[in-house]
């Protein structure tokens, strides 16, 4: 029989809604939702690892992810570049993924140009799927792909908290920018392994 996998949750409230967190014992997050969406987020987690193949234990800011999240919602927007992710998906699903954590906050960029970015550049449609497929929602930013003509299109959370995270992350994109250029650096370089 498989050992279950362990994972820890936590929730923080922030201006926008509740949001979830969850990650391994190694402190990698797994998925991150919205409590309102949380039935959505239990069926994406039974789909990647199998219903009965994981435990679910609330734990106060594991390895300070909460922390990390508190201080982007407070306009540190950079404080979530570095941190460490994992879950399960194709390996084309895993190279979009992997590509959003390369947009810097505060920039836009639509779904033709994420499907050249991983090259793909015929693509489209499918880079959209694997951007809506994404379970680790704002660390992975899949929010920050619009459609062509700038227009905000869909987000999983809702359009709302779209708009409201790119304005946001627009509104504070230059606050700790010395550390974030290293950081953005150091994330190009350590991306994490999906």
């Amino acid at each position: 029989m498989l050992n279950k996998l362990r994972f820890l949750t936590d929730t923080l409230a922030t201006p926008i809604g509740e949001l979830v967190l969850i990650c391994d014992e190694e402190g990698r997050l797994r998925a991150t939702d919205w409590t309102d969406y949380d039935q959505r987020m239990r069926r994406l987690l039974a789909r990647h690892y199998g219903e009965e193949h994981f435990t679910l234990t609330p734990t106060h800011n594991p390895f300070g992810l909460a922390s990390a999240m508190a201080a982007y919602f407070d306009g540190d927007i950079h404080a979530i570049d570095s941190l460490p992710v994992a879950t399960e998906g194709t390996s084309f699903q895993k190279s979009v993924w992997h590509t959003l954590r390369s947009i810097p906050g505060g920039q836009t960029i639509s779904y033709g140009d994420l499907a050249m970015r991983v090259g793909k550049p015929t693509a489209i449609r499918a880079v959209g799927l694997a951007n809506g497929a994404n379970p680790i929602g704002i660390i992975v930013p899949c929010h920050r792909v619009i459609g062509a003509n700038g227009s905000l299109t869909g987000y999983g959370g809702g359009l709302e908290r779209k708009r409201w995270l790119l304005n946001h992350e627009n509104k504070n994109k230059k606050r700790g920018l010395s550390r974030a250029g290293s950081s953005v650096r150091s994330v190009q370089d350590q991306l994490p392994v999906f």
